[in-house]
Parts: C-alpha cells; sequence; structure tokens
C-alpha cells in the first residue's frame, strides 16, 4: 500500500483493505462533476456509493487519498484491475457541475506533482497512454474501456489542458528540466522534454469537431478523416514516422537525465 506524502490521508474502509491489489501501471484523471472539497468527495465515496478514486482534489489545491495506489480503485471500469494485476490510479478533481470550467492553478500543481510521483514510485512511463492497457498517463474519456457507458470526462477545458500543460509539466519535472539546469554544451542541440512531449501530441487540423483543441490523437486523426481513406493512411504514416523519431528521443533524453 503506498500513500502520496503530498495529500492528507482519508482511508476508505473496508475497500482499503478488502479490495484486490493492483500493480499501478497507468494515472487516469478524471472531473468529479461538483464543486466539492477533498473531504466532500470522500464523504460520497463512503457514504453514497461503493464507487471511489485513489484521490481527490479540490479547488483550493488540497489533495485527499483515500485508497492506497497499489490497492485496486473503482474508478476507470476495465482499467481499476486487469487479469495480470496491473491497474490504473485515478484522481477526481472538483469542477462545476457541468465539467465545462478549466483545472485551476492549485489543480494543475497538483496534478503535476501526483503525475511525478507516480512515476519515481511506481515507474509508471513518461508517455501518454496509446491503448487502454498500455502503461502511461491519461484522462477517463480517452478509451472506451475506462467507462461503462461513455463519459466525456474531464471535459473539453481540461482535456486540452492535460495535453498542454498538465502531461508536458509532469515531464519536464520528472526529467529535471523545471529545475533550471543547463545542459552540457555537446547536449544544447538536443529539443527539451517540453517540446518533445508537445511534438509527439500535437497535429493540427482544421475541422470543427475539434472543438478548439490543438492536439488530438492519431486515432482521431483517422475518425475525422471519415471517407478519404488514401488521405488518412498517408497522415497516419507520416505521423507514425515523427512519433517514433521523437519518442526515440525522448527516451534518450530521460536516459540522459536519469544518468545524471
Amino acid at each position: 500500500m503506498a500513500w502520496y506524502p503530498g495529500a492528507v490521508k482519508m482511508e476508505l474502509q473496508p475497500e482499503s483493505d478488502a479490495q484486490a491489489a493492483i500493480r499501478p501501471t497507468q494515472f487516469i484523471v478524471h472531473s468529479i462533476v461538483a464543486p466539492w472539497t477533498a473531504r466532500r468527495t470522500y464523504e460520497y465515496w463512503r457514504d453514497s456509493t461503493n464507487l471511489e478514486s485513489h484521490f481527490g482534489i479540490d479547488y483550493a489545491g488540497t489533495v485527499g487519498q483515500y485508497i492506497g495506489t497499489e490497492t485496486r480503485a473503482d474508478a476507470n471500469a476495465g482499467a481499476n484491475r486487469r487479469g495480470d494485476g496491473t491497474g490504473a490510479v485515478s484522481a477526481e478533481t472538483a469542477s462545476n457541475t457541468s465539467a465545462t470550467d478549466p483545472w485551476n492553478a492549485k489543480q494543475i500543481e497538483d496534478l503535476i506533482a501526483i503525475g511525478v510521483w507516480l512515476h519515481q514510485r511506481h515507474g509508471i512511463p513518461l508517455r501518454i497512454c496509446r491503448t487502454h492497457s498500455d502503461p502511461g498517463f491519461g484522462y477517463h474519456s480517452m478509451f472506451r474501456q475506462w467507462s461503462t457507458s461513455g463519459t466525456a470526462c474531464p471535459g473539453v477545458a481540461r482535456i486540452k489542458q492535460f495535453r498542454e500543460v498538465v502531461f508536458p509539466g509532469i515531464i519536464a519535472r520528472a526529467t529535471g528540466e523545471s529545475t533550471g539546469t543547463k545542459p552540457s554544451p555537446q547536449e544544447d542541440d538536443m529539443p527539451t522534454a517540453r517540446e518533445i512531449a508537445a511534438a509527439v501530441m500535437e497535429y493540427q487540423i482544421d475541422d470543427p469537431r475539434t472543438e478548439g483543441l490543438k492536439y488530438v490523437q492519431l486515432k482521431d486523426v483517422i475518425w475525422w478523416a471519415g471517407a478519404d481513406s488514401a488521405q488518412a493512411n498517408a497522415k497516419v504514416k507520416e505521423l507514425e514516422g515523427q512519433v517514433a523519431a521523437l519518442t526515440a528521443k525522448l527516451d534518450r533524453l530521460i536516459a540522459a537525465n536519469t544518468q545524471g
């Protein structure tokens, strides 16, 4: 059982002791569709439902932890615990009652700090999940296997923040970019972790279905391309080559920072 040192421990019982162990390989973020404090979220899990998340993050920046991160929490449907024992760590975040507002600065800071801790404590890799079972970081609506009946969680504004601010922030802090350390001269031509993260995720598409999102996923590009399969296939091949090259650069950068 692992407890994040930056959280207020509000342990749910009997779930904390009774539910199965997991090996954490993913971090999935949510909006709870209520402006609740971390304590109020705990009370809801305790008194009103058989579901729960590992973390709750409120507008004031308080992080509550309800279950240890090596124990299953039931917030992610098929990602809660898989047959091989792997599972996702979940964080519910306070939102307005329509889940349309962005995270505030304190919530963003908490998500970044938790993400870095999960990478360091459990080895969750610094990448966005490529499939529903792929280790990495994601948000609730990313894959249908992560919800029982479909969801838009955590909302368009927060998905944009996840891709543009939160996930790049996790990479930057985990690899030491945000410490202000200057690279050695031979590393000056290497892209920064933030630049690589943005480039891996970014594809600009002029389509109203993006709803203002700058970053979209490869699977979304295919879907949006619709009937124009030749264009879609060509674009996918081009993007796959770019992602492979940038991922290799990111691996080298992470290795260099780890050795340093």
